[in-house]
């Protein structure tokens, strides 16, 4: 199916509203992209963060008098920018996204490999992916710091926490590099679904791996090892219950933070676990730690 394209510059205030005209002249669909380069590495609490120069890009059918439509946005936004139209080529829009994944290499014995893509050493720990809607594909850096951790350690005969479990990225990952049995915890049930996805994706028996929803985790649950890719501020609430579910002697790897926020996060853990030195790429930061007895 033919699409047209109209492409408009916004600042964050007027993108509010330029998004809602372009629904009302009969948008399919209204996306917000980065017109300045412009970062936003974690958003605050409740925040729904938006840069200061937007291009907003809206898809209509190709049968669209672009014309008329213009001349509807000009009525309805006031010193709206010079708007551009463009056709775009026939594609599967639903599979799209998927060039933008590739075969990654995680420390010495571990590859992410997307599930539709043969992996490129055939004889390595390979990881098939598909992250589905759940967070996670090892291409962020925060995930990428954390199976290079997990490719470090002797996982044998563990069982493995993956808190905030995503995909399933981290836990499938410490399966495959010989843990034992995995207890996967997230609060969004898709996350959960996409996780016995991809174990099953990669053969692991469903009786390895066991998923929950946070308030559904068994009592007295404990490993030997906790990994917990979140963001900082949740790290920070979840101290006491991801130290619980720590054994004695155990390893704890957390990310998802930013490297001043280091400090912060240690905070509530320091009188448990003696931290590592950080990991650091692009500003993210990964830490490991090990559980006093």
């Amino acid at each position: 199916m033919q699409w047209l394209q109209l492409m408009v510059s916004a600042t964050r205030e007027s993108s509010g509203a330029i998004e809602d005209a372009l629904l009302d002249c009969g948008a399919v669909s209204v996306s917000l992209e980065d017109a300045a380069d412009q970062p936003i590495l974690e958003p605050g609490v409740g925040e729904t963060p938006l840069w200061d120069n937007c291009q907003i890009k809206a898809l209509f059918d190709a049968n669209t008098d672009t014309t008329e439509i213009t001349e509807q946005l000009q009525n309805m936004i006031s010193g709206l920018s010079a708007v551009q139209w463009e056709q775009l080529e026939d594609k599967d829009w639903s599979q799209e996204w998927k060039k933008y994944f590739s075969p990654l290499k995680c420390g010495d014995r571990l590859w992410i490999c997307p599930s539709w893509i043969a992996p490129p050493d055939p004889d390595a720990i390979n990881l098939s992916l598909d992250p589905g809607l759940a967070f996670g594909t090892g291409s962020h850096p925060t995930t990428h710091l954390c199976l290079r951790w997990l490719d470090k350690q002797d996982l044998a005969g563990q069982t493995v926490i993956d808190y905030g479990c995503g995909s399933g990225i981290l836990g499938i990952a410490a399966l495959l590099l010989g843990a034992e049995r995995v207890i996967a915890v997230d609060n969004d049930p898709q996350a959960l679904l996409a996780t016995r996805d991809n174990a099953q994706r990669n053969n692991i028996a469903a009786e390895r791996l066991e998923t929950y929803l946070p308030d559904q985790v068994p009592a007295n649950s404990v490993g030997q090892t906790m990994l917990a890719n979140i963001l900082a501020a949740p790290l920070i609430t979840l101290a006491p219950t991801l130290t619980a579910m720590t054994a004695a002697n155990g390893n704890l790897c957390l990310s998802g933070l930013l490297e001043h926020q280091i400090d912060a996060v240690c905070a509530p853990y320091r009188d448990d676990f003696s931290f590592a030195d950080a990991a650091i790429e692009s500003e993210w930061a990964q830490l490991s730690a090990r559980k006093n007895a």
